[in-house]
């Protein structure tokens, strides 16, 4: 009996140690093999896929800008502190007259219960997120033009995670993380005198993962939001994914609401191609395929368009996780234009028509690059140019570098991190530094 009970005892010592054995290989980070040069442009790599039970995760820890410090800007630029003291700046509206609304948000109240929630919300706070939403628009106003905002004011407030913003004539669009509310706008007034009417709902169920809710004015006057989706590849069942992980056209003259766009599943920037119909988007893909895939990418989104998610990728790569298959839809997808590098996780972008810090950087498309927290080495952490051609297409070039060095050198902390950039009305770049909290200029230097 001894002698079973030895023999017991020592499988189970040899099971304890294989598993935890392999439990250690399993959770060990995926080393990126490729570059993120490598993984962008017209036609970037597309690296094995390495299914990971449990996700690479490297978050650089979140510190703040010592004074008389600021990032990095491209040769013949500078950068200075718009403005400061700001609280989670996400998004950037430039008005007519001049002045600049700052959406300051984070994400809305969520289950932090069982271990993906706890994980989760550790990882945030190390980033710098998942305190109390300001829930507040700012307004900025530079009076003097010095390129400093004198002014500080809070222009709307008691709003819901707030994050899309677009004028229409004398009509205020903002985009809540569950509705759609129009404000009527009066130029030059500090504070909304008006009160808000709502358009429409928008999909907030579930865990609202992706909260943010983009927004942005076509020329005819109809309004198109940006939904991410409310799962990494549907694993929480695609009943929850309704008028999700696409682009929602919304018609403010009778409030119909329809799906432009799906199968994208994060689309955040949102912008028209100067002088055209043309919408584009910046988009976040999945995540746990590895640090080399899949590249999140820039690209335009026509009437029904579909690009794929969560079934396939770039243009029908096709994602094994996902159950039951579609493949009768994977004829359908449509390949995006431009790949942006693997995990950099775009947000706001502009072009930059109206842009003045030289040619260099004419007719192309500004793109704020958070960053990584799932990818070894981190990547992102910058704002980037991406230039276009004569057809309003991305040329097939790599990206430029206009502003970096959120990063700190030791890869290990951020100061901030790139969360929107637009032209201001002096043709300047307005940086939303969304941990940093302030909004930075970037100009000719001079």
């Amino acid at each position: 009996m001894r002698k079973i009970l030895k023999y017991v005892a020592l499988a189970l010592v040899v099971l304890i140690v294989a598993g935890g054995i392999t439990l250690y290989v399993m959770s060990r980070p995926d080393v990126a093999r490729f570059s993120t040069a490598e993984l962008s442009g017209r036609v970037p790599v597309m690296a094995s896929q390495k299914v990971e039970s449990f996700p690479t995760v490297n978050v650089p820890e979140a510190t703040k800008w010592p004074a008389g410090q600021a990032p990095r800007a491209a040769q013949g630029l500078q950068v200075a502190r718009f403005a400061e003291g700001l609280d989670h700046p996400r998004s950037i509206l430039v008005l007519p007259n001049g002045d600049v609304l700052v959406a300051e948000a984070q994400s809305p109240p969520r289950d932090t219960s069982g271990i993906e929630g706890k994980v989760m919300g550790r990882l945030m706070s190390k980033a710098g997120a998942g305190g109390k939403s300001a829930n507040r628009i700012t307004l900025l106003r530079d009076a003097d033009g010095d390129g400093k905002a004198e002014v500080k004011t809070a222009y709307i407030t008691g709003l819901n995670s707030p994050y899309g913003m677009a004028l229409i004539g004398k009509t205020l669009y903002v985009a809540n993380t569950d509705a759609l509310l129009a404000f009527p706008y009066v130029e030059g007034e500090t504070t909304m005198s008006g009160k808000p009417t709502k358009l429409v709902d928008l999909p907030a169920k579930g865990t609202n993962r992706h909260w943010t809710k983009s927004l942005v004015a076509a020329p005819n006057g109809w309004l198109y939001v940006g939904v991410g989706a409310d799962s990494n590849i549907g694993e929480k069942g695609m009943s929850r994914e309704f008028r999700r992980a696409g682009v929602l056209e919304v018609r403010p003259e009778n409030k119909y609401v329809r799906t432009f766009a799906a199968g994208i599943r994060n689309p955040v920037g949102l912008a028209f191609y100067p002088g055209s119909d043309r919408l584009w988007t910046v988009v976040n893909e999945r995540d746990m395929l590895g640090s080399d895939l899949a590249p999140d990418y820039l690209t335009d989104v026509a009437e029904g368009d579909f690009y794929g998610w969560p079934w396939y990728y770039w243009g029908g790569f096709i994602d094994p996780r996902v159950e039951p298959e579609a493949e009768d839809r994977r004829q359908y997808v449509k390949r995006p234009e431009y790949g942006l590098g693997a995990h950099v996780a775009p947000l706001g972008f502009t072009f930059t028509d109206k842009l003045d810090l030289g040619e260099r950087w004419a007719n192309g498309a500004l793109i704020a690059l958070h960053g990584s927290w799932n990818r070894e080495p981190v990547s992102g952490y910058s704002v980037v140019f991406v230039k276009f051609g004569a057809n309003g297409k991305p040329l097939n070039v790599l990206p430029v570098t206009l502003v970096d060095q959120f990063l700190a050198k030791d890869g290990k902390t951020t100061r901030g991190r790139p969360a929107d950039v637009k032209v201001a009305k002096d043709g300047s770049a307005l940086i939303a530094d969304d941990t940093g909290n302030m909004i930075w200029r970037v100009s000719k230097a001079g």
